[in-house]
């Protein structure tokens, strides 16, 4: 049960999407007046480190966040000390990062001091799990509740949150995410945000994630809800956007469900016939009650995801909603 840590994924290509999907989502709710709570259900360790053993075992940040920044900056044509000069030929202007992947990488600069300043990405180092997106948002008034059960992770993201000084705002507890989420709804001020984000490491995280904001939205029509989820080649992982879809339309709830894929889902063989598994091909953001700036972010984002982190001719995106 406790074998998933997200270590080994931070930074790859679906933090990409879901974080640029929350900074987004955080941006807009947090400009009222009226106090937000926002839940985190499976919180993870809060922060992780892209130099750190973890991550540069997967590598998956290579083709995620990385690839992205590197992306920005295209490599310099290597000179042939022996060719003639030439007039320069002239430099493309590189495409305008969209507003969204802009916010999203203005984050990792505040969190990275000498990366933000040089631009370098030897010196991106820390990278933001959604707690620390969450909080670096909120103002005093609103709240902030963070669960997840792995013991390590707790640990950390015990040590992590109270790093950053900010008392009681935030509240870390050692619990069941999906079942702690009932006793905050509906929230005292009538504003929430839920982002629930497990690790779908056992096939009963697709039902109980389902099951969760059928009973959430039941509590609170009027919450935010956003669930990340897996695109794998699983019955239960196609499923679950539908019964979302289906969640949303029954209660006449708005909802935009956003996918990217960044190659192909198909088993390979290697030359001696053992199977290559492809690792995580593509991933969806589901969200009930949107901002209604979200879906012109995105519509500006995806397609830029596609082209900067797309590993294969199956990169692609979709973006749907309704209500």
């Amino acid at each position: 049960m406790f074998s998933y840590r997200h270590a080994f994924h931070a930074g790859n290509h679906a933090d990409v999407l879901k974080h640029t999907t929350l900074i987004a989502m955080m941006k807009y709710l947090t400009q009222k007046d009226t106090a937000l709570t926002v839940i985190d259900t499976h919180a993870g360790a809060g922060l992780y480190r892209l130099d750190g053993d973890y991550t540069e075992t997967s590598g998956e940040a290579l083709e995620g966040v990385l690839k992205l920044i590197a992306s920005l900056t295209p490599a310099e044509p290597a000179l042939d000390p022996a060719a003639k000069p030439r007039k320069p030929a002239a430099t493309a202007v590189p495409e305008a990062l969209a507003p969204a992947l802009q916010d999203y990488l203005d984050m990792l600069r505040r969190l990275n001091p000498k990366f933000g300043d040089t631009g370098d990405v030897a010196h991106l180092k820390i990278y933001p799990g959604s707690p620390f997106i969450e909080q670096h948002f909120l103002s005093g008034r609103d709240k902030l509740k963070l669960f997840e059960l792995h013991p390590t992770d707790f640990k950390s993201l015990s040590g992590n949150i109270e790093q950053l000084g900010v008392g009681r705002q935030v509240a870390v507890a050692r619990e069941d995410g999906f079942e702690a989420l009932k006793t905050f709804l509906p929230p005292p001020a009538r504003r929430a945000m839920v982002l629930c984000d497990p690790s779908y490491e056992i096939k009963s995280d697709y039902a109980r994630v389902s099951d969760c904001m059928a009973d959430a939205v039941k509590r609170f029509a009027t919450g935010t809800y956003a669930v990340w989820y897996p695109l794998i080649p699983r019955p239960e992982a196609h499923d679950l956007p539908r019964k979302l879809k289906t969640l949303a339309v029954k209660n006449k709830r708005s909802w935009l469900d956003a996918t990217l894929t960044v190659k192909s889902s198909k088993l390979l063989t290697d030359t001696s016939g053992e199977v290559i598994r492809p690792g995580l091909p593509a991933s969806g953001m589901f969200i009930i009650n949107p901002p209604h700036t979200l879906k012109a972010a995105l519509q500006a984002a995806l397609p830029q995801m596609v082209s900067r982190l797309g590993q294969d001719r199956n990169a692609s995106f979709t973006l749907e909603s309704g209500g």
